[in-house]
């Protein structure tokens, strides 16, 4: 499980505090697959960055009792003087897996090739994502968080990742944010909408969807 209870985080800016999200709650249960609904801005990068640790909050907490991803395809904990072939075996190691029997499928799935030996500063953005993506996919969590940076490459990798995550893994509990509220209503059977920094909870999924299309 995982709980957010009345958690708030603000940044500063030349103008002051800013505040992102206000006294958020949210629980998911191993098996749920929740989708967060938020135009651009709303802060559902920021969310799911918090849920998956990546920041902590100003205030409020945050407690897990099952293994959470990294957000898919973030890439900001590469070490960048190193190759990608050096970073896999590294991040392999934290999670306490065999990097050798998983640099295959990683090298097949990223579509890297000879990049996997270069140093991580030449690769481009979409490059370090779907090595991001293909390390997630070794590691087995218990809940994976999606970002719309999910949707890196062309459409044919894009199906891959989607097979990948909402087919070989339909048991495992998700958090999906997005602003597209479509592609959460296909992929999710619980829905939030994210607004002026309130996350507003809903048991029908048509109920979100017609809250957020108001918006």
């Amino acid at each position: 499980m995982i709980l957010l209870r009345n958690v708030c985080k603000s940044y500063a800016t030349r103008a002051g505090m800013r505040s992102i999200l206000e006294g958020v709650n949210l629980t998911v249960n191993r098996g749920d697959q929740v989708g967060i609904l938020g135009r651009n801005g709303a802060g559902k990068s920021t969310l799911v960055r918090l849920v998956g640790g990546v920041e902590r909050p100003t205030s409020g907490t945050i407690q897990r009792s099952m293994s959470v991803s990294w957000p898919l395809a973030f890439a900001g904990a590469f070490q960048t003087a190193l190759t990608g072939m050096d970073n896999i075996r590294f991040i392999c190691r934290v999670y306490g897996v065999n990097a050798e029997e998983k640099v295959d499928f990683i090298e097949e799935f990223s579509e890297l090739g000879n990049y996997l030996r270069e140093p991580m500063r030449s690769y481009s953005s979409g490059m370090r994502a779907r090595l991001a993506f293909a390390i997630s996919m070794v590691v087995e969590f218990d809940c994976f968080l999606v970002d719309e940076v999910i949707a890196v490459g062309d459409t044919r990798f894009h199906e891959k990742c989607l097979i990948e995550l909402f087919e070989k893994r339909a048991d495992r509990a998700k958090v999906i944010v997005s602003h597209d509220a479509h592609y959460v209503k296909s992929h999710c059977d619980k829905a939030a909408v994210l607004k002026n920094g309130k996350l507003v909870m809903f048991d029908d999924m048509d109920d979100a969807y017609f809250y957020y299309s108001e918006q």
